[in-house]
């Protein structure tokens, strides 16, 4: 028999058809929107020319993505599980997309900071609520094959979306990627609303006043674990992410046709990883998984924020390490936390969590742009300091992985939702081995 916190591979671990369509739709939406979020970064230098931007300023502007997504998340997490998450989600994605084109049309520094605002209100939201659908859609033996499945985005995102993205705002200037980006999402929404089930399984879960239920949620002892483990984990991958572009720029001296060549080798190497990462987190204790990955991520922040004039081909290599190893991590890591709520409170908790992460996104840029400085001559230093405190932060998550363990039929009663008899069909928590 399988140890204790490991997944058998058996047959019905297989998606199925409109499982993989289901996901293809997610991957769609989620590609769009990391595109989104991460090419503000390797637009950096560009942005800091064009608009006068200082380090401080551009540190704020990816910043505000991060915190307005949190604020809205935070309050999301009220109502969230009162919708349909298809309505939810395709409202947001909206949203999103027409945040996204005024990015695109900012025409200075303050404009820029405001439309990355709105775009992170709606673009964490949507995030939510896709998640939301995994737990809700694909029981726990196939969640970490779907989360990796969404998460792998990430990489086709660093493969086609950066380099394109940086091509057009070399050949066009730098509205043209989130204009484009901006349309792609329209094509996207048409084929969600087409082709996207309702989900509405959550809706027969008898309720409470909605600050009962936030207060419950956000009490629930493994909730918290969760939550203390997302700040952690994501500030052990932002802090040193969001300068890694402009440092290379400012340390050789290169621009985005250096850039995209080393986004797309990275993006490869990512996809391939995640792929292989996502089939392994349903075969293998995901906390073993998460605590191998999440290490070896650690070392490569090191190694990516000391990092001296190189060749091309060694920062494109120490770049593909970090981003295998930090985007792979998030898979085990994503698997645990849907399995940490019941599914009837899963949209709130998800609500809070992704608040969480948002703050530690947002928290991360702010602390590196106090530390990185300009000197005279436009070199940027600090990023070695940066590297220890994205490192430290690592290793926190590192400890509180062993804390959060997986919601069981064996548990005593939530206290979150009310007592219902049989009858009134609340849906109860999937089990899931304990994690090891």
């Amino acid at each position: 028999m399988p140890a204790a916190g490991e997944r058998p591979a058996t047959a019905s671990a297989q998606l199925t058809r409109a499982e993989w369509a289901l996901l293809l739709v997610l991957v769609a939406i989620q590609f769009t929107h990391m595109v989104d979020f991460v090419i503000i970064m390797p637009l950096g230098d560009r942005l800091r020319r064009e608009l006068g931007i200082s380090p401080e300023q551009f540190g704020a502007v990816v910043a505000a993505y991060a915190w307005a997504a949190g604020i809205a998340s935070l309050l999301a997490s009220f109502v969230m599980d009162r919708f349909d998450r298809k309505s939810v989600l395709l409202t947001m994605y909206a949203g999103f997309g027409l945040s996204t084109l005024f990015c695109g049309l900012a025409p200075n520094y303050e404009w820029l900071l405001v439309s990355r605002t709105l775009a992170g209100v709606f673009g964490g939201l949507a995030a939510v609520a896709l998640m939301s659908v995994i737990g809700d859609v694909f029981p726990p033996e196939k969640r970490g094959r779907a989360t990796g499945a969404v998460i792998s985005s990430f990489a086709v995102a660093s493969i086609v979306g950066l380099p394109i993205g940086l091509k057009l705002a070399a050949e066009f200037g730098r509205w043209a990627p989130f204009v484009a980006l901006a349309a792609l999402s329209g094509v996207v929404w048409v084929v969600g609303l087409v082709s996207l089930p309702s989900v509405r399984g959550h809706l027969s879960a008898p309720r409470r006043h909605p600050i009962t239920e936030f207060v419950a949620v956000a009490r629930e002892p493994n909730h918290l674990w969760g939550f203390a483990f997302s700040f952690f984990l994501v500030q052990g991958t932002f802090t040193v992410a969001a300068f890694i572009a402009p440092v290379l720029c400012s340390t050789n001296g290169w621009g985005e046709d250096e850039l995209w060549k080393i986004y797309l080798a990275a993006g490869l190497c990512t996809l391939l990883g995640t792929t292989y990462i996502g089939r392994l987190a349903d075969r293998v204790s995901r906390l073993l998984l998460y605590r191998l990955l999440a290490g070896a991520a650690l070392v490569m922040a090191l190694v990516v924020s000391n990092l001296p004039p190189v060749p091309l081909w060694v920062a494109a290599l120490a770049l593909s390490a970090f981003m295998v190893f930090a985007a792979g991590r998030m898979i085990p890591a994503q698997a645990m936390i849907l399995g940490a709520s019941a599914p009837a409170v899963r949209g709130a908790f998800m609500s809070l969590n992704t608040a969480v992460q948002h703050l530690a996104t947002g928290l991360a840029p702010t602390i590196a742009g106090a530390i990185i400085h300009e000197t005279p001559d436009h070199k940027l230093e600090g990023f070695p300091i940066v590297g220890l405190v994205s490192a430290g932060t690592a290793a926190v998550s590192l400890l509180l992985a062993g804390r959060l363990k997986p919601v069981s039929q064996h548990r005593p009663p939530s206290p979150i939702l009310p007592p219902v008899t049989p009858e009134e069909g609340l849906p109860t928590a999937e089990a899931e081995p304990a994690a090891v």
